[in-house]
């Protein structure tokens, strides 16, 4: 298999984003519609004290995946309410359709005092087709437990057969690397199963894919498609510390394919995504999002600093 790079296709701060939000577009993600896929993401306004929220709006993009047809002017559902779990973001935001609903398994973002967050997974649903959600509660549905203590996030749900299951990371712990540095995360993927998609059952603490770049390597936003029957993972992954402006240590995409949902091989070199040097995603690939349209498979993903610039897209040739 082979990725064929078709370079970015959405740039936020070329178009009108709702709360005045005006960079990043992160963690993109499809729905495919009739005449059209529409595609979340987050985005970020800025608070009184000058810190970062993250916000859902969306995209619809002609079938073909080049032309912007309409931006969102809207954010699809508010932060959480005070003290709760997606009380400061959400980021990112996976939809699967369940009949006539839209799902949403949302990650919710909280500030800490000794850490700098905390994340849990929450489930909202929209009865529009996708252009509002509504939260079935305040609380998470997947968040931190005995032996996953914290960061539970980046939910990545599909349905097969009749059971739902969901890809998802879940923290190792805080570390500092240097006595002066703030701490940093770890984490890895695991897998949940749910007969509802709303009470889920862990597979708790078991790390489903091997580590490359040994304990440290933090894997984060897994997305899952069937390609010819077999199962395929890609995700992305870095050095746990010196990643946001090291590019040698910073996101690039992997890959892990399955035959039984349960026994994941770990292959990041088939396929691999290339990286055109001076691009747009020559300093990181993260945040990868696999979707099959008219008969194509695709990936989202985003470039440099973490989406600041937007999301662009390849396609998959056999």
């Amino acid at each position: 298999m082979e990725w064929e790079p078709l370079g970015k296709i959405f740039d936020p701060t070329e178009h009108a984003l709702p709360h005045g939000c005006r960079e990043f577009a992160q963690s993109p993600q499809a729905l495919v519609c009739d005449d059209s896929v529409r595609i979340y993401f987050s985005t970020r306004s800025v608070d009184a004290s000058g810190k970062f929220l993250s916000h859902v709006a969306y995209v619809d993009i002609q079938k073909d995946l080049r032309r912007v047809l309409r931006v969102s002017d809207h954010t699809v559902m508010p932060l959480g309410a005070l003290g709760c779990f997606d009380e400061h973001g959400i980021f990112p935001m996976n939809v699967v359709r369940v009949g006539d609903l839209v799902h949403g398994y949302t990650c919710g973002w909280s500030r800490r005092v000794s850490v700098s967050v905390e994340t849990a997974i929450g489930l909202a649903i929209s009865q529009d087709g996708g252009a509002t959600f509504q939260r079935t509660g305040d609380g998470p549905v997947l968040a931190a437990s005995l032996h996953e203590p914290c960061l539970v996030g980046d939910g990545f749900v599909r349905l097969i057969g009749n059971m739902f299951h969901m890809w998802y990371i879940f923290g190792t712990g805080w570390k500092r690397y240097a006595p002066d540095a703030p701490p940093d995360r770890t984490y890895k993927i695991g897998h949940a199963v749910s007969s509802d998609g709303r009470a889920w059952t862990k597979e708790e603490a078991r790390q489903i894919i091997v580590d490359r770049l040994g304990p440290d390597e933090s894997q984060a936003l897994p997305t899952v498609i069937e390609i010819d029957g077999r199962h395929h993972m890609f995700f992305c992954y870095r050095q746990s510390f010196d990643f946001r402006s090291n590019a040698a240590r910073g996101y690039r995409i992997g890959h892990a394919w399955s035959d039984d949902l349960h026994n994941w091989n770990r292959d990041d070199d088939d396929p691999r995504l290339r990286i055109s040097p001076g691009q747009w995603d020559s300093d990181m690939q993260c945040y990868p999002h696999a979707f099959e349209c008219d008969g194509q498979v695709y990936l989202l993903y985003n470039g440099n600093q973490f989406g600041r610039f937007g999301f662009g897209l390849a396609r998959l040739h056999m």
